[in-house]
């Protein structure tokens, strides 16, 4: 907005205007266009003299959503703990992984994947019972939805810098988002063209062949908004046969229609090729953490993983092979196309109906049991969100209905020892598909002016129609077939209720009781407890009943703090567990079990006078999570026994994750834009094992970084920016991932101590060590 002075060009203008009506027609038109002129150059010397802004960073860019009234995940979520992370906090920084942007945000903890790049990202705990992808939670990307119906994301799918902002939804939320939401949800935002206007294209490299080229093209204009990203990374991996590269497209673009009518489109497309190494024992970790000299089993280097398989590829005698030997590895490809229409029906009502498309094509040969699938998915849904007065309160009132259906074509092998396509006789064939269906209304109610409360439920009817056929391969025997259907049916109803009372311009507070299930994944239906295929259909729905109490409070522009504390109830929690690196994952329920736990978040401007661009930034994370009703019986050969597990800690859930950054950004002057910080992860003990004999260590993690990245302005200079960063400047070794292993029997029926379970393989991957990067981008 420009502020019109007084001055002698404008009151020129303004007797020229009066002058001109008496004029005849061509002269008045030219005289009107020698107006125009004259006011055009008055404002560029209005905004050549303006002030230059007092802060150093670039303005944030401001979100263009050009939506209606609809309600959407990129509001901030009435009634709900949640954060949003930022563009500034991650754009000047490596930003290899969505660990990288996620870590900044309380409740959320992470740990390594399966294989490079990909990341477990667990919130409250939900995820990190699961060695891959993310389960438990739903991801989204611009609204469009990124988890399957089979209740299965990958974090691997598109590259951080893409993005301009993440939102990070906590607590049970089936209400909202439907199945699998038992802890919350992510939506990723990509950046918007009206923040592009142009193009920027970066580059970075790093230790271990890291690089990573990108550019986004975006624009904006009267009626229209798209970007469109693209990048190419690979890397040769610290650990022995962990390289990758993949490839990577994602656009958004929006058009309005007409005055009442826009749509939206999206893609990502996303491919990739990750080799991969073993999942080790705790004892091989310890002995060579980075699988160096693990070329050949037969001349391994001590603490080399390695995997079993069948010398013909259908029975008979096994050769032991390292990873590298196996070529093991994942080759994806992932397609999401989605469309969303909206209609204003009114001023404060918006019809939205969208659609979308998702293909995952994968062919993951990666351990003695390759596996290649087509998921196809499909997701509609359809929504109206009016505003208006409801017993003379305002409101906004929300009902929706939606479905989604994936059609899965699923096939196993016994792997042969010819490297990766050493694709030998077939285990097991899985078809069918998992449908969902239902209804979803939400109500926030304006009491006062200060005092909100938020009202929801949501009714799903869920459909797994799935067929398993089982191949067994008897040496001197006919094959033998074994049929498994599993044909389930589930109803689950989801209430929430919140209250959001601003006590104070600088203070807000929340209450909430929301509730959650998660169906059964179809993969957990076919594997039994000993880790080989076979028939789990059984498993019932978890469930998630929790409460939260938080406040916020913003302190001028020198501290803004939240604050949040949760209890949560589960009934027949699902747990898998890794039976063995040659072995499948398998899934069990917990009758009971209980979560709680403390998330804080601040920002501090300690010394806004004499220190201004000095900052304090941290997230602290508070996991106890328990058994309260668990009897577990474990099997070895003839002999059996039950263990109470009731009050062990639940294995893989991180009890404390700290991250915090000390920085400061030069905020005005001739080298405004320059800044850097320090940063420390910690992450506490946690065990592996439901009798939580074998516990991994905690860390500490510091990682250095600088940057310029000037403000907007005219010279070329201001258009480059760059960063260098040190991750892991200690150089310390630590268990970046480790899958839930179970516990074993000796020959007496008793339970066998820690040392035998640090003997047990398929868990561990070590850490990122030390790593340097340097990255330069430039916008046009």
């Amino acid at each position: 907005m420009r502020l019109f002075l007084p001055c002698a060009a404008s009151i020129a203008v303004l007797a020229a205007s009066a002058a001109s009506a008496q004029s005849p027609p061509d002269a008045r038109r030219a005289e009107l266009l020698r107006q125009r002129d004259a006011i055009d150059a008055e404002l560029r010397r209005i905004d050549a003299t303006a002030p230059a802004p007092a802060s150093n960073a670039r303005a944030e860019p401001r979100d263009v959503i050009v939506i209606g009234n609809a309600l959407t995940l990129t509001t901030k979520v009435a009634g709900q703990t949640d954060t949003t992370i930022t563009n500034a906090d991650f754009r000047n920084t490596p930003a290899t992984t969505i660990a990288d942007i996620v870590k900044l945000s309380p409740g959320v903890t992470v740990t390594g994947g399966n294989g490079p790049r990909d990341v477990g990202v667990s919130i409250r705990g939900s995820n990190a019972r699961n060695s891959f992808g993310a389960r438990n939670i739903q991801v989204f990307e611009d609204d469009f939805p990124v988890t399957q119906p089979d209740g299965l994301a990958r974090f691997d799918l598109t590259d951080p810098h893409a993005y301009g902002a993440v939102d990070v939804v906590r607590g049970p939320s089936s209400a909202r988002y439907g199945n699998y939401a038992v802890e919350g949800a992510i939506n990723f935002r990509t950046r918007s063209g009206r923040d592009l206007q142009g193009v920027e294209a970066g580059i970075d490299g790093g230790s271990f062949g890291y690089l990573n080229t990108y550019a986004t093209l975006g624009h904006a204009g009267h009626g229209y908004d798209y970007a469109v990203f693209g990048s190419f990374a690979r890397a040769d991996g610290a650990t022995g046969h962990t390289g990758y590269q993949t490839g990577t497209i994602n656009a958004l673009a929006t058009l309005t229609l007409s005055d009442r009518d826009r749509i939206t489109g999206k893609v990502i497309y996303n491919e990739g090729e990750f080799r991969l190494s073993t999942r080790l024992s705790y004892t091989q970790y310890l002995a060579n953490p980075y699988q160096q000299g693990c070329d050949r089993a037969a001349a391994a280097a001590p603490g080399c993983g390695t995997i079993s398989v069948l010398a013909n590829g259908v029975n008979g005698a096994r050769v032991a092979q390292t990873a590298a030997e196996g070529d093991l590895a994942r080759n994806d490809r992932r397609t999401i196309v989605g469309v969303r229409y909206e209609h204003d029906v009114s001023a404060g009502t918006t019809w939205r109906t969208q659609a979308t498309f998702d293909s995952r094509v994968v062919f993951q040969p990666t351990s003695a049991t390759p596996f290649r699938g087509t998921l196809n998915s499909y997701n509609i849904s359809s929504d109206v969100t009016a505003k208006n007065r409801l017993a003379g309160t305002d409101s906004v009132s929300f009902v929706g209905l939606f479905y989604n259906y994936l059609d899965g074509q699923n096939y196993s092998f016994n792997k042969t020892p010819a490297g990766r396509n050493g694709i030998g006789a077939p285990t097991q064939t899985v078809f069918g598909g998992v449908r969902n269906m239902g209804v979803r209304a939400r109500e926030e109610l304006s009491l006062t002016p200060d005092l909100q409360l938020v009202l929801g439920i949501g009714y799903e009817h869920s459909r797994i129609d799935m067929r398993q056929t089982g191949y067994v391969y008897p040496v001197g025997s006919s094959p033998t077939l074994t049929y498994i259907p599993a044909l389930r049916a589930f109803d689950n109803v989801a209430p929430e209720a919140s209250l959001v009372w601003q006590a104070d311009p600088a203070l807000k507070l929340h209450a909430r009781i929301g509730t959650a299930y998660g169906i059964p994944q179809s993969g957990q239906l076919f594997v039994t407890t000993a880790g080989v295929a076979g028939n789990n259909t059984d498993l019932k729905t978890q469930t998630n009943l929790g409460i939260d109490l938080g406040a916020e409070v913003k302190l001028a522009d020198t501290l803004t703090a939240e604050v949040t504390g949760y209890y949560e109830w589960f009934r027949n929690e699902q747990v898998t567990q890794s039976a063995g690196v040659n072995l499948l994952s398998f899934t069990t329920n917990v009758p009971r079990s209980i979560h709680r736990g403390v998330e804080l978040a601040m920002r501090w401007t300690p010394l806004p006078g004499a220190l201004p661009g000095g900052y304090v930034q941290a997230n602290y994370s508070y996991n106890d999570q328990r058994y309260t009703r668990y009897v577990e019986r474990l099997t070895s050969g003839a002999v059996s026994a039950a263990f109470d597990r009731a009050d062990n800690h639940i294995p893989g859930v991180i009890p404390t994750f700290v991250n915090a950054r000390l920085g400061y950004d030069t905020p005005h002057g001739t080298l405004a834009g320059l800044g850097g910080f320090a940063e420390v992860t910690y992450r506490s003990r946690y065990f592996i094992d439901n009798a939580n004999l074998l516990g991994i260590p905690a860390y500490t993690l510091l990682n250095l970084n600088v940057h310029y990245d000037p403000p907007a302005g005219d010279g070329w200079w201001s258009r480059v920016s760059f960063y260098a960063s040190v991750q892991n400047l200690t150089d310390k070794t630590y268990v970046g991932s480790a899958s839930i292993i179970s516990d074993s029997l000796n020959a007496a029926g008793q339970q066998n101590p820690a040392t035998a379970l640090t003997t047990t393989t398929g868990s561990v991957y070590a850490g990122q060590p030390r790593t340097v990067y340097v990255g330069v981008k430039g916008r046009f």
